[in-house]
This record gives structure tokens, sequence and C-alpha cells, in this order.
């Protein structure tokens, strides 16, 4: 049983983990961005409760499953059910590279030029990560993984990811 949950900054590479992980272990994957943010309004939050509630069936849907995002409080609740933590932490400058190459993600933003045209206030975010107090800032995450009793691993480059996966890819063709 696989039960995964990835979170850092924006830009440090929790969505291609995510897949990627999800497709090694043929698991569902949740990013939780889809739970917290009201589709038909951009920028509003979906109530906690209810983002809480779709987790919570999410998680009871699957043995298996991998969970990506930066919401500090949904990933508390997540992280009483996971077999393993990951903490992405390369750092900002690496974080602001992966946002600049990101891929369109249709599924937040109606078109590619709606994701470019709000490019310059996410690399402004990232770069808060540090200084941030909120429930997505570094304090937050490093409380979370610190706290967790479980399984866990913090990675602070795409190289040690970039390892991890393909180490894991190795020994499921053997």
């Amino acid at each position: 049983m696989e039960r995964i949950i990835i979170f850092g900054n924006s830009g440090s590479g929790k969505s291609t983990l995510a897949r990627t992980l999800a497709s090694l272990h043929r698991a569902p994957h949740l990013d939780l961005d889809v739970i917290a943010w009201e589709v038909e309004q951009l920028g509003v939050r979906v109530v906690h409760v209810e983002s809480k509630r779709e987790l919570m069936r999410f998680i009871e849907r699957s043995e298996n499953w991998v969970i990506e995002g930066c919401y500090s409080q949904l990933l508390k609740e997540a992280a009483a059910h996971c077999t393993e933590m990951i903490f992405l932490n390369p750092g900002i400058e690496a974080c602001i590279e992966n946002c600049r190459a990101r891929p369109w993600e249709p599924h937040k933003y109606p078109s590619r030029e709606a994701q470019d045209a709000n490019l310059q206030m996410l690399i402004g975010w990232v770069r808060e990560y540090e200084t941030r107090d909120d429930e997505f800032s570094l304090r937050e995450h490093r409380k979370l993984y610190d706290a967790h009793p479980g399984k866990k691993v913090e990675y602070t480059s795409n190289a040690e990811v970039f390892e991890r996966v393909s180490t894991h890819d190795d020994r499921r063709r053997v």
C-alpha cells in the first residue's frame, strides 16, 4: 500500500513527482488545488470544511494514492493516513526556474495565456516562501514535516528527486 503526500513551495516539483509516482504505483493522484479553489470563481477559496470533506472522500476511495499541494491544513489531515511524506525543498531559485518552465495546467487556467499572465505574481509569491507565515510557508511546511512520526524524506534538489524516481523505476523493471 502506497499513500504518499508531497508538499513544498510552488514550483518545487510537486505535480511532476506526484504524477510520476502515481503512474509507478498505479494510484490515483489528487492535486489539492482542485479541491481548495472554486472552479467558477478564480481566486476564491472553497470553505475549508468542504475541502476537507472532498479530501477524505478521495482518501477513503482507494488503498493507494498520491496527494500533493501546499495547503498545510489539508496536508495535516492527509498525513494522518499516509505511508510516506515527501517534502520538496529545492530552494527559491530552483522553484522559480520550474515555474517559468511549467507546462500549461488546464485544470487551473482556461488558457496558456491566462497562466502566463499570472507568472510574475506567482514568482513574487514563490520568493516570499521563507518569510511568509501563512499555511503555504516554509515555516508551516517545516512544522508539518518535523511533527510527522512516520516515514518521511526531504529533497533539497531536483537531482535528488530524479534519483528517487529513477531508482524506483529501475526496481519495477527487475
